[in-house]
């Protein structure tokens, strides 16, 4: 059991490590503010284990063998991913300095960070069928299959809470640097065009 874990957690590794459309969120999000950052982590990881209740039920079974359902679901993941992208890239170009620009997504409520990340996993039905496919392959012989997926589940959550939270961490470290104009613009530039991008490649791909 304790070498299934083990593994598991190796592999979750791996998935973090793997640069997607949630992780350039959540360094979109913590160049505003911690909190923005943290709380985007939070909806993204609320997103991941709710694929994996899902898949557990197998229900996502069904999303993989409807293309109508998949596709919508793929089309309107792309749509959030531009969407997020430009807004980066008109805040880019903003004229006021770091600390006197209002980013709604944070100046609204925390809610609203959580909600990105949330929106932007749940849009994905790469995740989604991802799930399907992970999850099963670290289910022991004989252990009850319902149970212990929503378990791994849980596992990948919290296990991805504290990867992407260090993600967060560096980036408030960094803040002397970041909060330099120049330096912020870029990094603005940057990931509000690798978000279009991505948004781009998830509606061409099938």
């Amino acid at each position: 059991m304790l070498s299934t874990l083990l593994a598991f957690l190796g592999a979750c590794t791996l998935i973090a490590a793997s640069p997607g459309p949630s992780t350039m969120l959540i360094i979109r999000q913590s160049l505003r503010s911690r909190r923005a950052g943290f709380l985007t982590v939070l909806g993204n990881e609320t997103g991941v284990f709710v694929w994996g209740v899902t898949a557990a039920l197998g229900l996502t079974a069904l999303l993989a063998a409807s293309q109508l359902a998949y596709d919508s679901m793929r089309i309107a993941g792309a749509v959030t991913l531009v969407v997020f992208g430009v807004k980066t890239l008109l805040d880019a170009r903003g004229e006021q300095r770091p600390e006197e620009q209002q980013d709604p997504l944070t100046a609204r409520s925390g809610w609203s960070s959580y909600r990105s990340g949330l929106l932007l996993n749940l849009a994905n039905p790469k995740a989604a069928v991802f799930a399907m496919s992970f999850l099963p392959q670290f289910v022991p012989a004989g252990a009850p299959h319902l149970p212990t997926m929503i378990g791994l589940a849980a596992v990948w959550a919290v296990f991805e809470i504290g990867y992407y939270g260090l993600y967060v961490w560096f980036v408030g470290r960094m803040k002397k640097v970041i909060s330099r104009a120049t330096v912020r613009k870029r990094l603005e530039l940057v990931s509000g065009s690798v978000l279009v991008l991505l948004g781009v490649r998830m509606a061409i791909d099938g």
